[in-house]
């Protein structure tokens, strides 16, 4: 198993985060291991939708099909996905009010045997690509 997180204090109430957050028509303008959406970007966000997408990770391209574990409109967003090689992702975006600002946090996991060949590198791709995401949404709303 590897899991990251990344967090960072973004200079914009909750609400334009999460508006931004969940625009998937936009998904791609922070997010930097999204690539697309093959039969298209969700349209409604609930508990128990599914979607597929089209990711890049470590140099390498790879759909995943999430399914929405866990959402509360305007603080989380929780996504499990079956990738390549049967490895499982996670990933769960969580916002708190701070001040004038949100904290965002963003919480990954990947599991399964070709994980553990991996993980090293893994983590710190992932770390990387989680960090420049959230640098990515600050410019988008701040």
């Amino acid at each position: 198993m590897a899991e990251v997180t990344a967090e960072a204090r973004i200079e914009a109430p909750p609400e334009k985060v999460w508006a931004q957050l969940t625009d998937f028509t936009g998904f791609g303008r922070w997010n930097a291991m999204h690539t697309g959406f093959p039969h298209g970007a969700p349209t409604v966000l609930e508990q128990g939708i599914t979607y597929a997408e089209s990711m890049k990770l470590m140099g390498f391209p790879a759909e995943v099909t999430w399914t929405v574990v866990e959402f509360e409109a305007g603080r989380v967003l929780a996504v499990k996905g079956m990738g390549p090689m049967g490895v499982t992702v996670g990933n769960r975006y969580s916002l708190a009010p701070d001040g004038a600002a949100t904290r965002v946090r963003i919480d990954g996991e990947f599991t399964g045997a070709a994980v553990s060949l991996m993980a090293g590198r893994l983590k710190e791709s992932a770390t990387e690509a989680l960090q420049e995401s959230l640098r990515k949404l600050a410019g988008l709303v701040s």
